[in-house]
């Protein structure tokens, strides 16, 4: 018999005796890989050495989960600081909880220090980085499939996603089928990444700039996914907090393309480093 919509994980949590492995750490941890091996081969490509990346990548990760946690727990602190919450369980980033923004932000700051020690610009490597950067967000997306996080409102579409009981809204308990949009992002993120690597390919894009298309086609997906959601979030002026941050987000990186394309054009005494020489290999 063919089901008409996607079964959720029986468990998202496995034990080897007393240790607990989670698959949420697990795709959090996989998309970090797949992330650093495709950077390296991209580095690799633009005349850098490859263990450079994890040079950076020492500094970049642990910063991005803590400025990740960090971003979800300052713009949800009700989930953790009101009466009847438990301020301990901020620490539980394996329960999710982690805010892109945040883990860019100071993620990007790890980076700057880690490629600041190793001797290499930080828009050339963050132009290297930016297609794995949206294929660890789309592997990443998959823990909230199994901790039944992050979906959208009730649908009966065919793809539609089956919450358990515990998992629903307060508002519809007995509604089980709802919109996917953890996949929805996923998704999104893949074919923005594809999208990159053709626009690299068609368009001289460097000093930063496919780093900025990046951030500019994550957050243009971002906005009508955010729109379909129906997990706790707070509201400016009826709006998701996340969605203006998209916004503000969007608007940062379209502008800086924008200045960057009419300073390529207009002075050509400096150009930019061609695409298969940008780091420092000595």
């Amino acid at each position: 018999m063919l089901l008409s919509y996607l079964p959720s994980p029986s468990r998202g949590v496995w034990h080897l005796g007393p240790v607990p492995i989670r698959a949420y750490a697990l795709c959090i941890l996989a998309g970090i890989v797949i992330a650093a091996l495709l950077t390296q081969r991209r580095w690799a490509a633009r005349g850098g050495r490859p263990e450079q990346v994890l040079d950076v990548a020492m500094w970049a990760v642990p910063f991005g989960i803590v400025g990740g946690r960090l971003y979800h727990v300052i713009t949800d602190p009700e989930l953790y600081f009101t009466a009847g919450r438990d301020p301990v369980r901020a620490l539980y980033i394996w329960d999710g909880g982690l805010g892109i923004w945040g883990a860019v932000a100071l993620g990007a700051l790890g980076a700057w220090i880690g490629c600041r020690r190793a001797g290499i610009p930080l828009p050339a490597f963050a132009d290297a980085l930016a297609p794995g950067l949206l294929i660890a967000q789309a592997v990443g997306r998959l823990g909230n499939y199994f901790n039944q996080e992050l979906y959208g409102g009730p649908t009966t579409l065919p793809w539609a996603l089956r919450i358990d009981a515990a998992h629903r809204p307060a508002d519809t308990p007995d509604i089980g089928l709802y919109h996917p949009t953890f996949l929805y992002e996923a998704l999104w993120c893949l074919a923005a990444a594809a999208l990159l690597l053709w626009a690299e390919r068609r368009f001289d894009l460097n000093r930063g700039r496919l780093f900025a298309l990046c951030v500019a086609a994550y957050t243009l997906g971002r906005v009508w996914i955010e729109a379909l959601r129906v997990d706790h979030a707070n509201h400016i002026l009826d709006i998701r907090l996340n969605t203006w941050t998209c916004l503000v987000v969007f608007l940062a990186a379209t502008t800086y393309l924008l200045r960057a394309r009419r300073t390529d054009t207009t002075d050509h005494a400096v150009p930019g480093p061609p695409h298969d020489q940008v780091a420092n290999s000595n």
